[in-house]
């Protein structure tokens, strides 16, 4: 058996260095970091910085949010113009699932699940200019806000009749963040909703093959994306496809682990600078020592290193 893995949005950690690694570990798309349609639009020369895709990478689509149709129509046009000297996107990506509570604040992310004929608005608004460079469009979108209003069947179904080709779904409403676990039957239940030419992509609690494979099972979904299990093992998108395909799978050693993390360190300071790459990398290589002996120490001496040099003495330590 054999589909697709994509790499799921996830804010301050989809940049470029990162989404290379997973697209060499076999991630089948990425996304970008997710993108302000009125910070495009405001003319703001940090977010455009955000968007750009490296010549290297897989697939990647652009991720924006907003909730106003007419500024998120703009935003796609503009970027898609700076695009046009540059590696160019595969698709765009507009997330209606984002939880964090300074997005929903501001009636961005998973707050447009309250507001089906709104968010419709914005997919046609924003196809006008997809279908002109002739790119696919997707959204991200979750179960619904709370379990008063568990929607996604309905919306991902206008969503799609509204210009959208594919459409990516997590199985928690925005109310349960990320716990307790992930619903399978939300996402079959979309499956079930949505035209078989639009593809529905499952997402929540994949951390490992078989999880994957068990989702695909359950809910007939076409693929499947991941997120947080991913941060401190990119070697994930390579295990699916093993477990799909009947192959056994060997987990990296700590040797990889380690040293790919002083890579994405490395990587993460060449784009950034020293002090705001250090600065960013000290939670993201925490993730890829989780559970090898003595790495509690070593953390917390991360904390303190200011210099590329001493971040990577200190992971080196641990082997």
């Amino acid at each position: 058996m054999t589909f697709p893995v994509y790499l799921a949005p996830m804010a301050g950690f989809t940049d470029a260095p990162f989404r290379l690694i997973c697209t060499e570990m076999g991630a089948d798309g990425t996304v970008t970091e997710m993108i302000s349609a009125a910070a495009v639009c405001f003319g703001d020369k940090k977010t455009f910085k955000l968007a750009a895709i490296d010549k290297s990478e897989g697939p990647c689509a652009l991720q924006l949010f907003g909730h106003d149709p007419s500024q998120m129509k703009e935003a796609t046009e503009r970027l898609l113009e700076f695009y046009k000297d540059k590696t160019f996107p595969g698709s765009v990506d507009i997330n209606m699932g984002c939880p964090v509570k300074k997005i929903v604040s501001s009636g961005d992310g998973s707050a447009l699940m309250r507001d089906p004929e709104l968010s419709a608005r914005i997919v046609k608004s924003v196809r006008t200019v997809t279908d002109r460079y002739k790119i696919p469009l997707s959204v991200k979108i979750r179960a619904g806000w709370d379990k008063s209003c568990i929607n996604a069947p309905y919306f991902a179904s206008l969503m799609a009749e509204s210009g959208a080709s594919q459409i990516t779904v997590h199985g928690r409403t925005r109310e349960q963040m990320y716990a307790p676990s992930s619903d399978n039957g939300v996402i079959r239940d979309v499956r079930l909703a949505v035209d078989r030419s639009v593809t529905v992509i499952g997402n929540g609690d994949i951390c490992c093959g078989g999880d994957a494979l068990r989702m695909i099972q359950e809910t007939e979904c076409d693929g499947v994306a991941v997120g947080r299990a991913a941060l401190g093992n990119v070697w994930l998108f390579s295990e699916i496809k093993y477990v799909a395909e009947g192959k056994i799978y060997t987990q990296p050693t700590v040797k990889e682990r380690i040293e790919l993390a002083i890579r994405l360190v490395r990587d993460v300071v060449a784009v950034k600078g020293e002090e705001q790459g250090i600065r960013e990398s000290r939670g993201r290589a925490a993730h890829f020592i989780r559970g090898i002996r003595g790495s509690s120490a070593v953390r917390d001496a991360l904390n303190h290193a200011s210099t590329l040099d001493e971040f990577t003495e200190i992971l080196y330590a641990l082997l």
